[in-house]
C-alpha cells in the first residue's frame, strides 16, 4: 500500500501542489507572523535591558494607566532630594536621577521635522556616571550647559549634522536651538528601534520637562557583592510606598509585557487572516481529495478485491494527505521568513527599525508543521472515509462515481445553525451597544457563515437554474452545457464557491464598517464642531501650548479652545477624561445640553455625557471624585448632562483644574473659531505662519479635518482588504483546482462533444461560463452575508462612535463585477486544457 500511496502521488501531483499552495499561503502567514512579533520583541526587550539600571526608581501611580502617549500622562516625577536618600542606602555605588521627555524633535536643515516614521522623538539628560549610562559618546563631548546637545548616531545619519552645526528642536514647551557638541552610541549597537535622541545636561533637560529640580526615575548601580534583588529590597524599605522600585529584570519584563499587549492586537489581526485563509483552503483539500478519490474509484475498488482492507484505503488517502500537509507546511516555513522579512522592511520603510536577524523559535516551527499537517488531515478526512467504503465490484462496473447523497442533513444543519444566527442577530440588535452586542453578532456570523455552507448545495440549483438561464439564451447550447455542468455536482460546486464566498462576505462586511465609519466622521464634524480651523500632529502627539497662544494673536480669531486628555479612575473605573479651554467651549464644539450648562466649568465643574450619567447615576449639583495616576484627588461638581458627542467624549473638565492636578501642559488638538464676518480663506495664510515655526502640526478647516480623519479609516480597510486578498487568491486556486480535476473526470465526454461538432473555442467558452457562474454564485452569497453582518457589526460598534449605517451599493457591485472577472481567468488554463485534447485519445479514455 506505500508503494501505491506514493505512485498515486507522483501521478496526481499537480493537482495536489494547486490544493498545496492554500496551506503554502495560510502556513506563511502563520510563520510570518510569529517570527516578525518575536523579532519585534527581541528587539525592544533589549532595548530595555539597556536602558535599565540594576535597580530603578520611579514615583508610584495610584494606578496602571496604560499607553504610551505623554499627552495622557500626568506628572509623575522623582524629586533630586530622593537622590541622596538612596545613595545612603547599604549597597548603593551610584545613585543618578535621569530625565526623559517626549516630544523633543529634531528639525533638518531645511526646517523640516527629521522623520521618525511615527517612533518618538525622545530628550534626555545626560548621565554622568558610566555605570548607569547606556550610551557611549563616540565623537565630542558630552553636553554640559544650555545651548548644547549630543545626538545619536542614528539621527546623525538622517540629519547629516557634525560637531558644531546649530540644531534647532521642536519641544513641548519652546522652539529651542543649540549646539551639537557630541554624538553618542545608544547601547552596543546603537539601534533605538527608529526614534530619535537628543541628550542635553541635567538642568537643561529639567526645563524641558518643566519640573526644574525634578527628575523622571534615579538609576541604582549596586556594588559588588551585591544582588539587584537584595538592593532593591533595601532601597524599597528606605523609601517608603511612595515610590517603585524594580530591578533590571523587572523593568524589562515589564516594559516588555506592556509591549507584547499593545502589539497583542496586531498579532491577533494577522493570526485572523492567516486563519481565513486556512479555512478556506480547507475546502479546496476537501474538494480536490472528494473529486480524486471519485475519479479512482475503479482504482480503490481493485484495491479491495485485491484484500486491501478498509482502514488500508483511509491509510493511503490519509497519507498522501500527511505527505502534502509536510510539504505545504515546510514551504510555508520558508515562506513565512519571507513574509517576516517583509514586514521588518516595510516597518524599517516607516521609521521602526529593528535590528539583528529574524527569530525562529522552536515553537513557531512547531506550530507551522501542526497548522500545515493537521489542516490538510481534517480536510481530507471524509474523502479517505468515502474511499474505504468502495466496494470491491465497482472494479467490474465503468461508473466513476457513485451516486448523489441526499442533502437533508445539510438542509436540516443549515436551517439550524441560520435561525441560530438570526437570533443572535435579533439580540444584539436588542443590547445596548458595546462588547455584548458584538459578541452577539460574532456569533451571528459564525453561525451564518457555517449555516450558508452547509447550505450552499441546497441554494446553488435554484440560483443556477434561475441565473443560469442567462447563458444558454445568449450562448446557446454551449451556455446550456455550461449551466448543466455546475448543476451536475451541487456539492462540488457549493464547496468550490464557498471559498469565495467568505472572502468577499468579509470584504463586503468590513467595507460596509468602514463606509459607516467614514459617515459617522462627517456627521460628527458637521454637526459636532463648530470651529472654523483645527490644529493637530499627524503621529497624535502632544505640542506645545505656545502654538493657541499664538493663533489667539492673529486678528480676526475670536476663539481658541485648546484639547488635551488623560486617563483617570471614577468609582474604580478607568476612564479618559477630557480637558478643555472652559470659556472657548461653547464656540468650538456644539453640544447639545439635557440639563445645566458650559457655566459651572471654571469652579471645578464637570460635564458628562448621557450614557455616563445614567451608568453612575449622576445628575446636575452631584460631587464626583476623579482620581489620576500620580494619586492627586479632584472633586467635581457635575455641571451639565449633554447628549453624546464624540469631539470631547465622556467626562469634561476645565483646563485649569487639569493642570492644577499635575495634568501635563501638553495639547493634542487646538480648534480655532473665527469672528463673525472674518472670512476663512482669508484668514488661512495668518494663521498658518502662525504655526509655522512649529512644523510637526498642521492646520486645517472643517473638510480637511475630515478628510485627515477619513484617511486613515481608509488606510486600515485597505490593509484588511490587502490581507483579504489571500482568501480570495486562495478561492481562485479552488476554482482552477475543480476545473482542472472537472476536465480530467469528463475526459471521455470532452471527446464525445469535440467528435459531435463542437469547436476548440466553443470547448474553452463552456469551460469559462461555467467558472463565471461558479464565482457569481459564490460572490451572490458572499455579498448577502456580508451586507446582513456589515450593518449588525457597524450598529453593535455606534458606542465607538459608528453612529451612521452606509451601505456602499457601487462598491458592492463591483465586488460582483470582480467575482464574474476572476471566474473567466480561473478558468484560463482549465480550458486550454480541455480545448487541446485529443478526440479519438479522449473517447478512447475508460
Amino acid at each position: 500500500m506505500w508503494r501505491t500511496t506514493l505512485r498515486s502521488l507522483l501521478s496526481h501531483k499537480l493537482r495536489l501542489a494547486l490544493s498545496g499552495l492554500s496551506i503554502v499561503l495560510g502556513v506563511a502567514f502563520v510563520v510570518g507572523t510569529l517570527v516578525f512579533t518575536d523579532t519585534m520583541g527581541r528587539t525592544f526587550r533589549d532595548l530595555f535591558e539597556v536602558t535599565s539600571a540594576d535597580v530603578n526608581v520611579v514615583a508610584a501611580a495610584a494606578f496602571d494607566a496604560g499607553g504610551t502617549n505623554p499627552g495622557a500622562a500626568v506628572d509623575t516625577t522623582v524629586p533630586e532630594s530622593v537622590v541622596a536618600e538612596i545613595s545612603a542606602v547599604d549597597g548603593v555605588a551610584v545613585a543618578e536621577g535621569n530625565v526623559q521627555t517626549a516630544g523633543v524633535y529634531v528639525l533638518d536643515r531645511d526646517g523640516k521635522v527629521l522623520s521618525t516614521g511615527g517612533a518618538p522623538g525622545i530628550g534626555i539628560s545626560w548621565d554622568v556616571a558610566e555605570s548607569v549610562n547606556p550610551s557611549t559618546m563616540v565623537q565630542g563631548r558630552p553636553p554640559a550647559r544650555q545651548g548644547e546637545l549630543a545626538l545619536d548616531t542614528g539621527t546623525i545619519e538622517k540629519s547629516g549634522y557634525a560637531l558644531g552645526d546649530t540644531v534647532a528642536l521642536l519641544t513641548t514647551g519652546p522652539r529651542v536651538e543649540a549646539t551639537l557638541v557630541g554624538v553618542f552610541r545608544f547601547g552596543s549597537t546603537g539601534a533605538t528601534a527608529g526614534a530619535s535622541l537628543t541628550a542635553f545636561d541635567t538642568a537643561t533637560a529639567q526645563l524641558l520637562l518643566g519640573k526644574p529640580g525634578q527628575f523622571s526615575g534615579i538609576s541604582v548601580a549596586a556594588v559588588d557583592g551585591v544582588s539587584d534583588t537584595e538592593l532593591k529590597g533595601r532601597v524599597a524599605t528606605a523609601l517608603g510606598p511612595d515610590y517603585a522600585v524594580t530591578t533590571q529584570l523587572e523593568e524589562a519584563d515589564a516594559q516588555t509585557a506592556a509591549l507584547e499587549q499593545e502589539l497583542a492586537f496586531f498579532n491577533v489581526f494577522l493570526l485572523v487572516f492567516a486563519g481565513v485563509a486556512l479555512f478556506v483552503g480547507t475546502f479546496i483539500i476537501l474538494n480536490t481529495f472528494s473529486m480524486l478519490v471519485a475519479q479512482r474509484s475503479k482504482e480503490l475498488a481493485l484495491l479491495r478485491a485485491l484484500g486491501a482492507g478498509r482502514a488500508q484505503v483511509t491509510r493511503s488517502v490519509l497519507l498522501e494527505a500527511l505527505v502534502l500537509g509536510v510539504f505545504g507546511a515546510t514551504v510555508g516555513l520558508a515562506g513565512g521568513l519571507g513574509i517576516a522579512a517583509a514586514l521588518r522592511a516595510l516597518f524599517s520603510s516607516f521609521g521602526l527599525t529593528l535590528d539583528g536577524s529574524l527569530v525562529l523559535s522552536g515553537s513557531t516551527v512547531g506550530w507551522a508543521y501542526v497548522v500545515g499537517v493537521l489542516v490538510t488531515l481534517l480536510a481530507a478526512y471524509l474523502p479517505a472515509r468515502r474511499a474505504s467504503r468502495t466496494a470491491p465490484v465497482a472494479a467490474m462496473s465503468d461508473v466513476v462515481s457513485g451516486p448523489e447523497r441526499s442533502l437533508r442533513r445539510r438542509t436540516v444543519l443549515g436551517t439550524l445553525l441560520g435561525v441560530v444566527g438570526v437570533v443572535a442577530l435579533v439580540l444584539s440588535s436588542l443590547t445596548e451597544q458595546g462588547s455584548t452586542a458584538a459578541s452577539w453578532v460574532g456569533l451571528a456570523a459564525l453561525s451564518l457563515v457555517v449555516g450558508a455552507i452547509a447550505l450552499s448545495p441546497v441554494l446553488a440549483v435554484p440560483f443556477l437554474r434561475t441565473a443560469g438561464a442567462v447563458l444558454p439564451a445568449v450562448w446557446g447550447r454551449t451556455g446550456h452545457l455550461a449551466r448543466e455542468n455546475a448543476l451536475r455536482n451541487p456539492r462540488r460546486t457549493a464547496a468550490t464557491a464557498s471559498a469565495l464566498m467568505i472572502g468577499l462576505a468579509l470584504v463586503s462586511a468590513f467595507s460596509i464598517v468602514g463606509t459607516s465609519t467614514n459617515a459617522s466622521i462627517d456627521q460628527l464634524v458637521s454637526q459636532g464642531l463648530r470651529a472654523d480651523f483645527v490644529v493637530s500632529t499627524a503621529v497624535s502627539q502632544p505640542f506645545t501650548p505656545e502654538v493657541a497662544q499664538r493663533l489667539r494673536e492673529v486678528e480676526g480669531v475670536q476663539t481658541v479652545m485648546q484639547h488635551r486628555f488623560g486617563s483617570v479612575q471614577v468609582d474604580g473605573q478607568q476612564a479618559y477624561l477630557t480637558a478643555v479651554t472652559a470659556d472657548a467651549l461653547d464656540q468650538t464644539v456644539a453640544l447639545d445640553y439635557l440639563s445645566g450648562s458650559t457655566a459651572g466649568l471654571q469652579r471645578d465643574g464637570l460635564l458628562v455625557d448621557e450614557p455616563t450619567a445614567q451608568a453612575h447615576g449622576w445628575t446636575a449639583g452631584d460631587a464626583v471624585e476623579v482620581l489620576l495616576p500620580n494619586g492627586q484627588r479632584l472633586v467635581l461638581t457635575v455641571s451639565g448632562v449633554f447628549a453624546t458627542n464624540q469631539v470631547v467624549g465622556s467626562l469634561v473638565v476645565a483646563l485649569d483644574s487639569y493642570e492644577a492636578a499635575g495634568g501635563p501642559p501638553l495639547d493634542q488638538y487646538v480648534y480655532v473659531g473665527l469672528a463673525d464676518g472674518t472670512d476663512a480663506h482669508s484668514a488661512r495664510p495668518a494663521l498658518q505662519a502662525a504655526v509655522a515655526d512649529y512644523p510637526i502640526v498642521t492646520l486645517k478647516d472643517q473638510g480637511e479635518f475630515t478628510d485627515e480623519l477619513q484617511g486613515s479609516v481608509d488606510q486600515v480597510l485597505l490593509l484588511i482588504n490587502a490581507m483579504l486578498a489571500l482568501s480570495v487568491l486562495i478561492a481562485v486556486l479552488g476554482i482552477v483546482n475543480t476545473l482542472a480535476l472537472a476536465v480530467i473526470e469528463r475526459t471521455r465526454e470532452i471527446g464525445l462533444l469535440r467528435a459531435v461538432g463542437m469547436a476548440r473555442g466553443q470547448m474553452r467558452r463552456m469551460i469559462r461560463l461555467e467558472s463565471v457562474v461558479i464565482s457569481l454564485y459564490g460572490a451572490t452569497l458572499g455579498l448577502v452575508l456580508g451586507v446582513v453582518l456589515g450593518i449588525a457589526l457597524s450598529r453593535s460598534l455606534s458606542g465607538l462612535g459608528i453612529t451612521v449605517v452606509s451601505v456602499p451599493l457601487g462598491r458592492l457591485a463591483l465586488f460582483l463585477a470582480l467575482a464574474g472577472v476572476i471566474g473567466v481567468f480561473a478558468a484560463v488554463w482549465p480550458a486550454r486544457r480541455a480545448a487541446r485534447l485529443q478526440v479519438l485519445d479522449a473517447i478512447a479514455t475508460a
